[in-house]
C-alpha cells in the first residue's frame, strides 16, 4: 500500500513548480520526515513541515509524539494520509471549554463523545469542515502523516 502515496508532484519544494504543474512525492521521500521533525516537537507535541500551497489547498507533513489538541475548522476540511506509527482519531462530538484561536478556528483539550478509530500507516481520513477532531498518541509512541488542508465554501 506504500505506493499509493504518489500524490500530485515532482519535488519536495512547493517553489519547484507552479500551481498549474503536477508534482509527485514518492513514499521514500515522505518516510524520512519522522526523523527530520522529531527534534522540532513543540509544547503541543507536534512538529509540522509545510510542503506545498496551491491557494485553496495546501499540503504538510506532521509528526506527533503525544496527544494533540481537539480542533475545529470552520472553512477547511482535512485529509490525512498516515505514514508511520499509530494514533487514535476522535471525530465528532463536542469540544468542552473550546476557545477561538483565530477567525474560524477553535481548540480544546479534549472531545466529549465522538467516534474513535485507530489509524496506522496507509490509512486515509477525510474530516469535513466544522467537525471536531483530535489525534491521540500513546505515551512513547509516534505518528507521522501527510495532511491536506482544503478550503470549503
Amino acid at each position: 500500500m506504500k505506493s499509493f502515496v504518489i500524490l500530485v508532484g515532482l519535488a519536495l519544494s512547493a517553489a519547484a513548480a507552479s500551481p498549474e504543474s503536477g508534482q509527485i512525492w514518492k513514499s521514500s521521500q515522505l518516510q524520512g520526515y519522522a526523523n527530520v521533525l522529531h527534534p522540532k516537537i513543540d509544547a503541543h507535541k507536534i512538529a509540522v513541515e509545510p510542503i506545498a500551497n496551491w491557494g485553496n489547498h495546501r499540503m504538510m507533513v506532521a509528526h506527533r509524539e503525544g496527544d494533540g489538541q481537539a480542533e475545529w475548522h470552520e472553512r477547511q476540511a482535512d485529509i490525512l494520509v498516515a505514514q508511520s506509527g499509530e494514533a487514535t482519531l476522535v471525530m465528532g462530538g463536542t469540544m468542552p471549554g473550546s476557545h477561538k484561536t483565530e477567525p474560524g478556528e477553535m481548540r480544546s483539550a479534549t472531545i466529549a463523545g465522538g467516534t474513535r478509530q485507530t489509524l496506522t500507516a496507509g490509512d486515509i481520513v477525510h474530516i469535513p469542515a466544522r467537525t471536531p477532531h483530535q489525534l491521540l498518541v500513546k505515551a512513547g509512541q509516534q505518528f507521522t502523516y501527510v495532511a491536506f488542508k482544503v478550503d470549503v465554501k
